[in-house]
């Protein structure tokens, strides 16, 4: 995300600020998360990392893209502490992997969402080309994938390649791409024809004058779930009815003293990472290489652990 793309919500926005309230008629269930952990992660030599998206593999390894590159970091998660070093996977998406799309490229590489197949290989979504890129760690080599987006092309913005692909998942041999804005749409590729097979919008409990806005995504267990950043929730959502099963507010923990950052405009949110597992949420800020309100000279973004409040409902009926 790019601050400095929000301001064209302005004039439709400012009146509606604080105006972020519930719909009428929602069926699905809704929680509060709160944060048992946090983490700033430490970029080497205190270099700016603006976290755009986040990936936990089934070893328990968080990884993690920036915007202002395509390289792959790993969080070392600490025993104890509240820093997190950032280490960069070797050999992946390097300038050399990438030297073949130079002259088709649009400004710099902005990777804005994550994902891993079964195989191991790790997925990126580039937002200024529209690409998805591929890099096989047997081979050592960075393909992009031929899809024909022309099904879901009415959704593309014609002027800003910032709204654009915002995050990525795979699931069930399919994978999911969200279009940000303007027209929020979550596009679904088989992974085996690369066609595009199907598209949705789903759209959380919060009245806002802006659409859909989507800014990642994470397969876990069958089910596809849905940051929402402006919107400040999660959705749980079933991908083959498109139907939303359960919402998670982080909007208090988002905002609270020790964890708010500095933003140019209000309504603008800072969460841009998720990743899902069978107890937590762990979630990610893009704060822009802004500081928090109460350390406004540390621009390192926080990575958020989560415990799952659907699961302790379960637990403690």
């Amino acid at each position: 995300m790019r601050i400095f793309i929000a301001l064209a919500f302005v004039a439709v926005t400012g009146l509606f600020t604080g105006c972020a309230t519930p719909r009428e008629s929602i069926q699905w269930p809704r929680y509060q998360l709160s944060a048992a952990q946090t983490w700033r992660l430490n970029l080497p030599r205190g270099e700016r990392f603006d976290a755009s998206g986040l990936y936990l593999t089934p070893q328990g390894e968080l990884l993690a893209v920036s915007d202002r590159e395509p390289s792959v970091y790993r969080i070392q998660i600490p025993p104890d502490g509240d820093a997190s070093e950032l280490d960069k996977l070797p050999n992946c998406f390097t300038a050399a992997q990438l030297a073949q799309f130079a002259p088709e490229k649009i400004d710099r590489y902005d990777c804005e969402g994550i994902t891993v197949d079964e195989r191991g290989r790790v997925y990126l979504c580039e937002e200024e080309n529209r690409w998805i890129l591929r890099w096989d760690p047997m081979t050592r080599q960075v393909e992009r994938l031929n899809i024909d987006w022309t099904p879901v092309q009415k959704y593309f913005s014609k002027t800003d390649r910032n709204a654009s692909f915002e995050g990525i998942a795979i699931g069930g041999a399919k994978l999911y791409v969200a279009n940000e804005r303007e027209q929020g749409r979550i596009v679904v590729v088989d992974l085996k024809t690369l066609n595009v097979v199907d598209d949705f919008a789903v759209r959380s409990s919060v009245f806002a004058p802006w659409g859909p806005h989507y800014s990642d995504l994470c397969w876990f267990r069958g089910e596809l779930y849905v940051l929402m950043r402006e919107d400040h929730v999660i959705l749980r959502v079933d991908p083959h009815s498109h139907r939303v099963l359960a919402e998670y507010d982080f909007r208090a923990m988002e905002t609270a003293p020790e964890n708010k950052y500095r933003l140019v405009l209000p309504f603008v949110g800072v969460m841009e990472g998720l990743a899902v597992d069978d107890h937590d949420f762990w979630l990610v800020t893009d704060n822009n290489g802004l500081g928090r309100v109460r350390h406004p000279d540390d621009p390192r973004p926080t990575l958020f652990r989560c415990p799952r409040p659907d699961r302790r409902a379960k637990m403690n009926p």
